[in-house]
């Protein structure tokens, strides 16, 4: 009987230490740096709408592509996960950065009619390997700006940086550029397409 309850804690012991083995690292973008307000102060207050996304970027996978493979197949990180989808870091860190400036965010709940509406679809999110040891994190969207029904202006956005390593890590670390690259040309956009304060 001692044997018995000994293998059996030793079993527990071990799918315990398995479990724990592969528990997925979370990543995010991580914190804005510190930056004076700018451009986005002689906006007016911005009702931002969720961010979509397709369906398979609708989760936390962490997705990259072999460009020298196959890059029409999208494969995700087995031990790696964002800690929220995509669409989600993309919008957070877009009102975060828009208020940071300087701007006023409202959601689309707070906003009264007058206020102009930022639609974003998120179209790609992926890490792009062209070599086994060199790739590169990519995000493109495309931005719709209205004002009640009417489409004032839309415009697609696209970032690049490349990733310190070849590997899930690096991709966290690229994705803040390539995501401030695109945040940063949006705002310039939003500067000259935005009806203006009264």
């Amino acid at each position: 009987m001692p044997r018995i309850l000994s293998s059996l804690a030793a079993i527990v012991l071990v799918a315990g230490c398995a479990s724990r083995a592969e528990t997925p690292t979370q990543y995010d973008l991580g914190r804005l740096p510190t930056v004076a307000a700018t451009t986005a102060s002689t906006l007016p207050p911005i009702s931002v709408a969720d961010v979509n996304a397709p369906a398979w970027l609708d989760n936390n996978m962490m997705f990259f592509r072999l460009a020298y493979a196959n890059e029409q197949q999208p494969r995700p990180y087995a031990n790696s996960r964002w800690t929220m989808p995509p669409a989600q870091l993309f919008q957070q860190r877009l009102k975060s950065r828009l208020a940071q400036a300087g701007g006023t965010v409202l959601a689309m709940s707070d906003a009264a009619l007058n206020v102009p509406l930022l639609r974003i679809d998120l179209d790609d999110f992926t890490q792009t390997f062209d070599t086994p040891d060199r790739s590169q994190a990519t995000i493109q969207v495309r931005a719709s700006l209205f004002n009640g029904r009417q489409l004032l202006a839309q415009k697609s956005f696209s970032g690049q940086a490349p990733t310190p390593s070849a590997d899930a890590a690096g991709a966290a670390r690229a994705f803040v550029a390539a995501n401030d690259a695109v945040i940063d040309s949006l705002m310039n956009w939003l500067a000259t397409v935005a009806p203006k304060k009264q």
